[in-house]
This record gives C-alpha cells, sequence and structure tokens, in this order.
C-alpha cells in the first residue's frame, strides 16, 4: 500500500497552491506533478484529498477532492510549559517527540536558573509542522513565545495545574505533599511546568503554588529538563486518550 504523505497548508481550504516550501518538496523532491493525488492538512483538525492541477519548480496548485474532518484522539487541552535546555537540539527533539505523542500547546518559560533566554521559534515550529505531518495528527501544537515565569504562572487557566521540582515539600509547603504525577493526574485539561537543568528556584515554586498549581513528583530518577517534559506529556497523553 502507498505511504500517505502529507502536506501542511494552513488556509488548505481558502487557497489553491501549496505553500512555497511545501510546493518545492512536492515537485522537486517527490516528483509529482499533475494529476497526482495529493493529501493536505491545515493543523486545525482538517484533513482534505486533493488533485495537482499544475506544477512548476517552485509552484503547485491544487483542487480540493474531498474534505475530511477529523475526531480529537485525546480529552482535554494538554500544555506544557518548560524552561529552554542550554543546548537547542534537546528542545527540538523533545518538540518532534512530544508531537508524535500529542499535546496541544508549548510554552517556553524565562525562569531564575534558566541557562537559555532566547529561543527560535521560527525554528521550532517548524520541527512542530515536520512532526504533525509525519504523525499523521490533525492539530499542530500551538507554539508560544517565551515567557517570564511570574507572568505565566499568574495568568488563568483551566484544568489541572501541576508544577514539577525536585525539591522536598517541606521546603516549599510545610502542611503539603508530593505525589507522583500519574497518581493525582485525571483526564481533562491540564497544564504542567517543567523547570531548567538546575530546577526552579524555591521562591518560583512557592509561587506557583499560591496561584493554584500543585507540586509533583515524576518518580525517584533525576531526569533533564527535556526527558521530564517529555514523561509529563506522555502522562497527560495516557490519562486522556479516548
Amino acid at each position: 500500500m502507498k505511504e500517505v504523505r502529507f502536506f501542511f497548508c494552513p488556509e488548505a481550504s481558502a487557497q489553491c497552491e501549496l505553500p512555497k516550501e511545501e510546493a518545492q518538496h512536492a515537485v522537486r523532491v517527490l516528483r509529482l506533478s499533475e494529476g497526482d493525488e495529493i493529501h493536505l492538512m491545515d493543523g486545525r483538525g482538517t484533513f482534505y484529498r486533493a488533485e495537482i492541477t499544475a506544477a512548476s519548480n517552485h509552484r503547485c496548485a491544487y483542487r480540493i477532492v474531498e474534505e475530511e474532518k477529523q475526531t480529537p484522539a485525546w480529552t482535554g487541552h494538554l500544555h506544557l510549559a518548560m524552561a529552554p535546555t542550554k543546548l537547542n537540539d534537546r528542545v527540538e527533539w523533545f518538540a518532534e517527540k512530544a508531537t508524535e505523542i500529542g499535546f496541544d500547546e508549548l510554552s517556553f518559560l524565562n525562569c531564575q536558573f534558566s541557562e537559555r533566554r532566547v529561543i527560535k521559534s521560527e525554528r521550532i515550529d517548524k520541527i512542530l509542522v515536520s512532526a504533525t505531518k509525519q504523525s499523521h495528527k490533525a492539530w499542530k501544537p500551538v507554539l508560544n513565545e517565551m515567557t517570564d515565569f511570574a507572568k505565566f504562572v499568574q495568568q488563568e487557566r483551566s484544568g489541572q495545574k501541576f508544577i514539577c521540582h525536585c525539591y522536598d515539600e517541606a521546603d516549599v509547603c510545610p502542611e503539603g505533599c508530593k505525589p507522583f504525577l500519574m497518581d493525582v493526574l485525571e483526564a481533562g485539561d491540564a497544564t504542567i511546568l517543567i523547570g531548567p537543568e538546575g530546577d526552579f528556584s524555591v521562591d518560583e515554586v512557592k509561587l506557583a503554588l499560591h496561584h493554584g498549581y500543585r507540586s509533583v513528583s515524576l518518580g525517584r530518577s533525576r531526569l533533564r529538563t527535556e526527558t521530564a517534559a517529555l514523561a509529563a506529556v506522555h502522562m497527560m497523553q495516557i490519562k486522556n486518550q479516548r
């Protein structure tokens, strides 16, 4: 059976040409031509079956044959907010793998102990697009610009809110406890915060708790930032699978 290849076209229903980069891939790499069938995704829940009507080195026109609305594969809105790692390739690896697993929104946090305070959003977004196509996801994760930690935690958010950190709970909230995330996570909207390699500061954890976040553990192993973030996404996905 021939593999179905998707092309990312955010305005697929309103346009009749593939975006330039997608057109070049279709025509110059895959050698597609007039009359060939292609599959489009808009990243907002709809697939399209289309036929190429004209093709050149840099352009690829199409007509839509069938519109296919998709049903979400999981419940709730899954939001992961993390401090970017010092090495860009670790963030890029996380973005790709998390998209393959499935989540809805990615934010980057500027924390007190952050090793990187600038992120190449355009590069990350391209990775999200590529992983969305490769894994045949109907929705592309929303990507947000970097936000100061304090500003992020003070914003209203629906559903459960968690902060993962390595402190003993007595250091941040003497009367509380720090359960395993998988034990307390419920199906539905969720936001999970992952700190930098040096962890959140105690003051940051206390601020998050003050604004309704709950301290949780990801297990006994001490994880790198990108590993912790991927583990959190996987737990959210498991809890929310239909």
